[in-house]
């Protein structure tokens, strides 16, 4: 092994103990919010809009692991889960996406897939890694751009994920999502019917007669 190759292979491990260090608090389920402006402006925060008019959309950057189907999984696996929770981010006709999740697959990784198929998904993705390439591959905070089986496989033996499938049988990832579920703006509350209030006849005035009996509304 060359000196040069080592340097790099030891700065590498370097990244791998401090991301370990910096990720090894609990993560917070986070939550990003799209809105369209009336005036068609889109913004993005992490704080839900406060009964505003337009479009507003979300898009899950993080949570504690996905929601899957099936068994339990083994303790020590939903540690790693909850600590670095894996999601995958492909898009249409991307074969190092298919790649990507093969890896993930086969090895037994629990994850979430978020697919791109929209502009809105293309401007969420843009906002979450500061690029549209794909794939992108999400463990607890550390994102890696770009399928490479090896730099993917040393992060998730970093994060504490077994080299061979621990799963149990029968235990199924959820199914992908796109990364901008779009909610329509609820539907404005009617107007409550106005009450009736009676009146008091004036003086010398006939007395009102029932309407059911006088459908019409004919005077006698």
């Amino acid at each position: 092994m060359t000196q040069k190759h080592t340097t790099t292979h030891l700065a590498a491990l370097g990244l791998l103990a401090a991301w370990l260090c910096l990720g090894s608090a609990p993560l917070r389920a986070q939550q990003v919010y799209r809105i369209v402006g009336p005036n068609g402006q889109v913004t993005f925060s992490d704080q839900p809009p406060p009964n505003a008019t337009g479009k507003t959309s979300t898009m899950d950057v993080g949570s504690s692991g996905p929601a899957a189907s099936g068994p339990a999984l083994p303790f020590d696996l939903q540690q790693v889960v909850r600590k670095y929770p894996v999601t995958l981010y492909t898009g249409p006709q991307c074969g190092p996406c298919g790649s990507g999740r093969a890896l993930l697959t086969s090895r037994g990784v629990p994850f979430a897939e978020r697919t791109i198929t929209t502009a809105q998904d293309a401007d969420a993705l843009q906002h979450l890694s500061g690029d549209n390439s794909l794939p992108l591959l999400t463990i607890g905070t550390q994102q890696l751009k770009g399928f490479s089986e090896t730099e993917w496989t040393e992060y998730l033996n970093a994060a504490g994920y077994p080299k061979t499938s621990e799963l149990p049988s029968g235990y199924r990832n959820p199914a992908p999502q796109p990364l901008v579920a779009e909610r329509k703006p609820a539907a404005p509350v009617a107007n409550p019917p106005a009450q009736q209030t009676a009146t008091t006849p004036e003086p010398g005035a006939a007395p009102a007669r029932n309407t059911q009996d006088n459908p019409a509304g004919i005077r006698f």
